[in-house]
């Protein structure tokens, strides 16, 4: 990185380098179709359960790393969705969701990526936390809304839990405090670009799960 790259804050290197993913997988046909209220109630359960598949990787690996110097700071209790997204899937699905579920292709691969970072590189690990959780708190609110008005949940209730943070009071200022740990993350210009790779590399997993959703789930001609 020169001169000018340092001076600027990592937390916006981090959001203009990885844009143009971002938007190809928030536009995915898929996204859109669902969005757009064309899509009936089994998209989106099947798209909550890809969720849990990702949401149980990273935060399987939280507590191992809630000392780390690099990605320690980053894990908070209030971001958790394991827990909303198993009592999503149960009024989705039933009390027996977990039988039979298996990830698609694409979901398993994301999973082992976020895994592996966790394990192996908490650098790689912040990228993937960072294009999650500060998704869900931005975009994801807009999931919540027309998920309630598309299939009827009730505002914040049972099917669309995963997008309620009920422990963050002021998701702004919860955003700004979040984007301040990027900016004082423990790793050097080398490092953090690194680390944007790696988030452009996890909206690229977030794209090739909704191509798979996307053929799994087409519209009629």
């Amino acid at each position: 990185m020169d001169a000018t790259a340092t001076a600027t804050p990592f937390s916006t290197l981090i959001r203009v380098a990885s844009h143009a993913q971002h938007t190809e997988a928030e536009t995915s046909s898929f996204m859109s179709d669902l969005l757009g209220g064309r899509l009936g109630v089994d998209a989106y359960a099947r798209y909550t359960e890809q969720l849990w598949f990702v949401y149980r990787a990273l935060e399987g690996a939280s507590e191992a790393l809630r000392k780390d110097p690099v990605a320690g700071p980053f894990i908070q209790r209030e971001l958790e969705r394991t827990p909303e997204l198993e009592r999503d899937l149960a009024h989705l699905r039933g009390a027996d969701w977990r039988t039979g579920l298996e990830p698609l292709p694409a979901t398993a691969a994301y999973a082992a990526r976020v895994e592996e970072c966790a394990r192996t590189w908490p650098g790689g690990f912040v990228a993937h936390h960072y294009t999650r959780y500060l998704g869900d708190l931005s975009g994801g609110q807009i999931i919540r809304d027309k998920a309630e008005k598309t299939w009827g949940f009730a505002r914040k209730g049972d099917g669309v839990r995963f997008y309620v943070f009920e422990g963050i009071a002021n998701p702004a200022a919860f955003k700004r405090s979040y984007r301040e740990l990027l900016d004082q993350v423990a790793a050097d210009d080398l490092e953090k670009q690194r680390i944007i790779d790696e988030c452009k590399r996890a909206f690229d997993f977030n794209g090739a799960v909704f191509r798979e959703l996307g053929a799994q789930f087409p519209l009629s001609a």
